[in-house]
């Protein structure tokens, strides 16, 4: 196949495109296209005149089917969350562009969408050369500053401590690909104003418990405390001011082993003897907690870990498992102590997440307030679940009801509010090819079919003997 490619022509005062046409090439192809163009219609559409239907990169449009999945699961979600006495707040998308710099997301920090100044303060921002003076806001990449500053701006008309749940969509400028996208949803619950260790075995609990109503078995909450893992580093020779950067490198020891970890520091220019003291330490195998915090200054920074640890074995009572795991760190650098992740054997990557941010709202108010928060992955839930073709337990069948052109629609009506105490019922025309319509009906989830003017019901799928 040969494509002649057509270029875009202007008529007039509008711009056309002319699409590729496919031409056979053989013997006689040269005299096909001068003598035959007339075989072919040249197409010509106006620029502005179809627009494109497909989402943007990263952003997805849902069918109903999978949308009523999503609804289903966040509702099972926000009812676990309030009968825990959490309590549902909104915040907006867009957040001051200061503000967002300023939160110490990590790698969050240069996925920020961003928002242009207007009119005679973009002009002046252009004037000075400077592309940080361009925007003056941009779209939150997580809950947890929208919630800081919240909480900064509320804390006077608010309980203490403050039980707070956030399901709410966020925005990254992620490379799209599976698994990543650049508009997702997060379903959040925060503690606000409680110090004890006690606030991370509630969330442990309420999140795990969430997880379970909607079909979760067999997953692992795993915790760390990055003060003992930075104590522990500290200790072993590296300087303050590089612990974040080793722990975003040992982080991803579960990924790139130890050797990985081993060949990755050095890169950082890290000192050798530090290196290898971290090297020989995981090499030996005695990865555990009391290992670890006999390396920190103050050995005692363990307890509130220990106690969360044995707290949320008794709590969890076989139900889920809870470990320590002394390479998890999370990517927020906002994460000032214990952190959290839940993970399945079944699935690759964490399906929530979370940890203890005490400095945030000190960030609007200039005093300390504790605030420790866990967040469930939904796009990841949802995908797992969509992949295991998931079904609504005890949802209804849903039910069509077909009438006639000439029917007596409040009649219509009528009877499908009486249907609605066995099914969900939707309204319909009756199509003169009942066949067609039953599979196309079949195929959108319906499960049967009634009619207007009689009392038969129609099973959809079936077959007829």
């Amino acid at each position: 196949m040969f494509c002649c490619k057509l270029l875009f022509h202007r008529l007039s005062s509008e711009w056309f495109f002319l699409y590729s046409v496919p031409i056979s090439i053989d013997k006689t192809a040269d005299f096909f296209i001068m003598n035959k163009v007339k075989v072919f219609t040249l197409i010509y559409i106006e620029r502005n005149h179809l627009m494109k239907t497909q989402a943007l990169k990263g952003m997805r449009d849902l069918l109903p089917a999978e949308q009523t999945l999503r609804d289903y699961i966040q509702g099972k979600i926000l009812e676990t969350y309030r009968a825990s006495g959490f309590e549902r707040i909104s915040t907006p998308m867009l957040e001051d562009m200061e503000n967002l710099d300023k939160s110490d997301g990590g790698d969050n920090l240069n996925l920020i969408f961003k928002v242009l100044k207007r009119g005679d303060k973009l002009t002046a921002a252009l004037n000075t050369g400077d592309p940080k003076q361009l925007s003056d806001m941009g779209l939150r990449y997580d809950l947890t500053l929208p919630l800081s500053r919240y909480y900064a701006a509320n804390k006077d008309k608010l309980p203490s401590p403050f039980k707070v749940i956030q399901t709410d969509r966020v925005f990254r400028a992620e490379r799209p690909q599976k698994g990543r996208l650049r508009e997702f949803v997060q379903c959040d619950i925060d503690i606000l104003g409680d110090s004890s260790p006690n606030a991370e075995v509630e969330l442990i609990d309420v999140t795990a418990r969430a997880l379970l109503k909607i079909g979760f078995t067999g997953f692992t909450v795993n915790i760390n405390d990055r003060r003992i893992l930075r104590g522990m580093l500290e200790s072993m020779g590296f300087a303050a001011d590089t612990l974040d950067s080793v722990c975003i490198t040992f982080d991803k020891m579960d990924k790139i082993g130890a050797e990985g970890v081993k060949a990755e520091l050095p890169e950082k220019q890290l000192p050798e003897a530090a290196i290898n003291a971290l090297a020989d330490f995981i090499a030996a195998g005695d990865v555990t907690l009391e290992s670890v915090a006999s390396r920190c200054a103050d050995p005692a920074i363990a307890d509130d870990l220990k106690y969360v640890l044995a707290t949320a074995k008794a709590m969890a009572n076989g139900r889920f498992d809870v470990a320590y795991c002394p390479s998890l760190v999370r990517g927020q650098g906002y994460y000032t102590g214990m952190v959290f992740e839940v993970t399945c054997p079944q699935f690759s990557g964490a399906v929530a997440g979370g940890g203890r941010y005490d400095n945030m709202v000190g960030k609007f108010i200039g005093q300390q307030v504790p605030a420790v928060g866990f967040s469930i992955g939904f796009e990841r839930v949802c995908g797992i679940l969509l992949e295991q073709d998931y079904q609504i337990p005890g949802a209804k069948q849903k039910l069509a009801l077909l009438y006639l052109k000439d029917a007596d629609f409040a009649a219509v009506l009528a009877k499908a509010d009486a249907l609605r105490a066995a099914y969900d019922v939707t309204v319909l025309p009756q199509a003169k090819k009942l066949g067609k319509q039953f599979g196309t009906l079949e195929a959108a989830g319906y499960n049967a079919v009634a009619f207007a003017d009689n009392d038969d019901i129609k099973v959809l799928g079936q077959k007829a003997e």
